[in-house]
């Protein structure tokens, strides 16, 4: 069933195609006006105006950080009862080497803070750390989809799976469109969350 959403779509594949266009179009909006030049990388609140950006076309909950607990297959993320102080203490990790800001992607990847959409925001983020402490950013074209989905699946038990498979994708092609576009390509999302009560912990 499709997640309640400002354009009335209540079929699943309709609403991903309509959201697939719709935030891609507001991603190249975002790299040609410069967007993500006033942001300060690292923080959620950088993350959450990724977020609005991006999705405030099409849920009501854009930018917000979800209010229902959500899993992938049999990965729970963090619980809602703890979200917030997650997000807090990962705002405070450092960011100063490409390890560590592989570790913190890491770790908002397993708080998912939002209720869609976490994916696309978090490799934005993602980019932005990297292109402000390295000059650089990940060409997503060098990383295969299910390389990168099985790692980030591991990556809260090891993480040296995705460190090793971005750090072969790094480029210093910071302001290339094609190379910032391909980071929301579709084949990357996690799709077909599930919703579970607190009561299941």
């Amino acid at each position: 069933m499709a997640l309640q959403n400002k354009l009335g779509i209540n079929d699943l594949a309709e609403l991903a195609r309509a959201e697939e266009k719709i935030s891609k179009k507001r991603a190249a909006e975002m790299f040609e006006n410069g967007f993500s030049d006033g942001l300060e990388a690292g923080t959620f609140e950088a993350l959450s105006q990724i977020h609005y950006h991006l999705f405030s076309e099409v849920y009501d909950f854009a930018g917000v950080i979800r209010d229902v607990n959500i899993a992938k297959g049999n990965f729970r993320f963090a619980p809602v009862m703890y979200l917030k102080p997650a997000i807090e203490n990962i705002e405070k990790m450092p960011q100063g080497t490409f390890d560590e800001i592989v570790e913190k992607y890491v770790e908002m990847n397993i708080a998912h803070p939002f209720r869609e959409g976490n994916g696309r925001s978090m490799r934005i983020w993602l980019d932005l750390m990297l292109k402000r402490s390295l000059d650089k950013v990940i060409d997503w074209s060098r990383v295969d989809k299910d390389d990168y989905l099985l790692a980030m699946e591991r990556s809260p038990i090891k993480d040296i799976e995705i460190n090793h498979l971005l750090k072969n994708a790094l480029t210093d092609k910071i302001n290339d469109r094609e190379t910032y576009m391909n980071g929301i390509d579709h084949s990357y999302y996690y799709e077909g969350y599930s919703v579970y009560k607190t009561s299941e912990l």
